[in-house]
């Protein structure tokens, strides 16, 4: 396997939303990676903080979303590109910040983790150092995962690393779960989990995540 590289091949930082020439870069992918940050982990009341978009030649850009932000109308054009694949880990938390937060409907959408559960039925771990590490052969640095991502202006190095890993590793993650899929026969029914993604999300974003209980 090629080893990563240990730094994005170009970064960038934006306000609010992507600008001109990163949505044309976008736009052109057949794939990107996402992933988000928010002040917690409860919709409604914990704000979306921070976007994460990587492609596959490893260009990321981290959007910073500010306190009563309700649109990014770059990123939701990007987002709801039904001809461009949205690649997440837990896709139903970042699918549900983004909706609550700036009412982006993410689509179409792979979940590595859902995945990550349908093939490696060998494993319990499920989680996104645990998959990367073994599908890409990178260690993340989850150490700023529980992290003040509301100081989005002050946000330090540490913290902007961690982010941008978060996403870079997932297009190649996602390729070998496809194999994986493919060859064990359960393809069909992991497209038919990501579609679902969205009902999930919304029921979350209502807090009816209890409905399919016994």
């Amino acid at each position: 396997m090629k080893e990563p590289s240990s730094s994005p091949a170009n970064f960038s930082i934006f306000e609010e939303d992507l600008d001109a020439e990163w949505e044309n870069l976008f736009r052109q992918a057949k794939t990107l990676a996402l992933d988000t940050e928010a002040m917690g982990l409860f919709h409604g009341r914990d704000r979306l903080c921070l976007v994460q978009i990587c492609d596959p030649n490893d260009n990321v850009a981290c959007v910073r979303i500010k306190k009563g932000q309700t649109s990014s109308p770059r990123l939701q054009k990007i987002l709801e590109t039904k001809s461009i694949e949205k690649i997440m880990h837990f896709a139903r938390f970042d699918v549900a910040a983004l909706e609550e937060g700036l009412n982006i409907q993410v689509n179409p959408i792979f979940c590595t983790k859902i995945a990550s559960r349908l093939a490696r039925t060998y494993s319990p771990r499920h989680g996104l150092k645990e998959v990367i590490m073994e599908l890409v052969g990178v260690e993340l640095d989850k150490q700023a995962q529980s992290s003040d991502w509301g100081r989005v202006q002050q946000l330090n190095e540490k913290q902007l690393e961690y982010a941008a890993n978060d996403t870079r590793y997932l297009i190649p993650a996602r390729m070998r779960l496809e194999e994986m899929l493919r060859r064990e026969g359960r393809w069909e029914i992991a497209q038919k989990c990501f579609q679902c993604v969205p009902i999930i999300a919304t029921l979350d974003r209502m807090h009816f995540n209890h409905v399919f209980e016994h």
